[in-house]
């Protein structure tokens, strides 16, 4: 069976610069009412960047949720109808300080599918070449390299605690295992 609940009304709680909140009333399947409070994001990309040696670039960086510095793949927002792909080339050079001229799709998902319409795009590369970073004024962060392998043990280890950085580092480990399995 497909479940489903109808829109009845919408208010706008809060417009933001980063999102809005409206909040609905819907009908549900079993014909009572009840009320879903929706934040609106255009979304979100993160890019799994390898050096020749295999090491990932990460981004170290300060989040008040957290009240700690963590670690994250380099990523960014998307501005209303951005390509995620175009969002991806600019994020990887602006954090990191350097550029790739490909992109390989590697998953996409809702972080929070219950409230709110973000969407985040992984994307992977190689083939770095060098240029400089172009941080966001009020944007202060180190890169780190990690090894590829160390990564994914950080990500077991609740070292690595940021939801995109986690799935991106392990689908790409998937990747790799499915890879090895039918070769």
């Amino acid at each position: 069976m497909a479940h489903f609940e109808k829109q009845l009304t919408e208010e706008l709680r809060y417009g933001g610069k980063i999102f809005d909140v409206k909040s609905h009333q819907v009908e549900l399947e079993n014909g009572k009412t009840s009320q879903r409070d929706i934040v609106y994001h255009h979304g979100g990309v993160c890019v799994i960047a390898f050096d020749d040696d295999d090491n990932i670039f990460l981004v170290e960086q300060y989040r008040m949720p957290t009240g700690k510095a963590i670690l994250e793949l380099p990523a960014g927002k998307l501005e209303k109808g951005e390509n995620p792909m175009e969002a991806a080339f600019r994020e990887l050079e602006e954090e990191t300080g350097y550029m790739t001229k490909t992109l390989s799709f590697v998953t996409e998902f809702y972080p929070t599918p219950a409230y709110c319409t973000e969407k985040i795009t992984v994307f992977s590369t190689r083939n770095l070449l060098k240029t400089e970073q172009h941080l966001d004024e009020n944007e202060f962060l180190d890169v780190v390299k990690v090894p590829f392998e160390k990564a994914v043990e950080m990500v077991y280890n609740n070292e690595i605690i940021d939801a995109k950085t986690q799935i991106g580092i392990l689908m790409m480990y998937m990747q790799r295992q499915k890879a090895n399995h039918n070769d």
